[in-house]
C-alpha cells in the first residue's frame, strides 16, 4: 500500500482523518492482501497480531461453543476496520464470506502509530461505538422478534449498509446480497426452511422481488419497516 491516497475506501475509513504525510507513513506500514471466500483471517481465542481496513468483500465476525456450532455476531464491508487494535487476542474468528481485499497491518506498529494520532483513536472509538450499537440491536432482533421482522430488519439494515458503497441504487431498493440463504439463516438463528418461507411471503405480498437467488429488489419500504416492527 505505497499510495494511500488512490485507496478505493479512502474517504470512509478511519484512516480519513490523516494528512499526506501521515498517509505515507501509514501506507509504508501496510500491505494489501487478497482472502479468498471462506478463508479465515483471524481466529477466535487465538493472539491477534494483525489488524485490517477491508477494501472489498464482505468477511463474518463469529464466535463458537464448546460442541463446535457457530454463531454469526457481526458482518463487516468495504471501509470496516477489522482486529483489536490495543489488544492481544481475537473474541471472534474473521473468515472471509466472498472474496476479498483487505489492506493489512501489524497490530503492534499500527498501535504505536495510532497512540501519537488523537484523530485516529477518536475514529477508532467511534467505530467501536456504532459496533457497540449494532449489538445491542442484533440482541434484540435475536432474543424478541419474530422470523417475519428478523428477515425484514436483516433486509433493511443490509440494504442500508450496502448504499454506502455505490452497491445499492434507487434509494437503496435494488441490491446483492453477498451470501446465501442458510448464512442469512445462520445469521438470525433460523433455519432455512423458514428464512425462506418469510422471504416468498413477502414476495407474495408484493413487499419485494427476488429477481435472482442472491438478488433483492424493496418493492415497499414502509410496508417492510412496519413488517420489522
Amino acid at each position: 500500500m505505497s499510495d494511500c491516497s488512490t485507496c478505493i475506501v479512502r474517504n470512509r475509513a478511519i484512516c480519513a482523518s490523516l494528512n499526506a504525510e501521515e498517509l505515507a507513513i501509514l501506507g509504508k506500514m501496510g500491505r494489501r492482501q487478497r482472502v479468498k471466500a471462506g478463508q479465515t483471517l483471524l481466529w477466535e481465542g487465538d493472539d491477534a497480531p494483525v489488524v485490517a481496513n477491508v477494501l472489498a468483500g464482505v468477511l463474518k465476525l463469529a464466535v463458537s461453543t464448546a460442541d463446535g456450532r457457530e454463531q454469526i455476531v457481526g458482518i463487516v464491508f468495504p471501509s470496516d476496520f477489522i482486529g483489536r487494535p490495543f489488544g492481544k487476542e481475537s473474541p471472534y474468528s474473521v473468515t472471509a464470506m466472498t472474496d476479498a481485499d483487505v489492506c493489512i497491518f501489524n497490530r503492534n506498529s499500527f498501535d504505536a502509530f495510532a497512540g501519537t494520532h488523537l484523530d485516529l483513536q477518536q475514529k477508532l472509538l467511534r467505530r467501536t461505538l456504532d459496533e457497540l450499537d449494532r449489538a445491542r440491536h442484533r440482541m434484540m432482533l435475536l432474543g424478541r422478534k419474530t422470523a417475519s421482522e428478523k428477515v425484514a430488519s436483516f433486509l433493511l439494515e443490509i440494504s442500508e449498509r450496502l448504499s454506502g458503497y455505490g452497491c445499492a441504487p434507487e434509494r437503496h431498493g435494488r441490491f446483492e446480497l453477498p451470501f446465501g440463504r442458510q448464512q442469512i439463516a445462520d445469521i438470525l438463528g433460523l433455519t432455512i426452511e423458514t428464512t425462506c418461507r418469510q422471504l416468498t411471503r413477502m414476495r407474495s405480498d408484493g413487499v419485494l422481488d427476488l429477481p435472482s437467488r442472491r438478488e433483492v429488489v424493496i418493492n415497499d419500504r414502509a410496508a417492510m419497516e412496519a413488517m420489522a416492527g
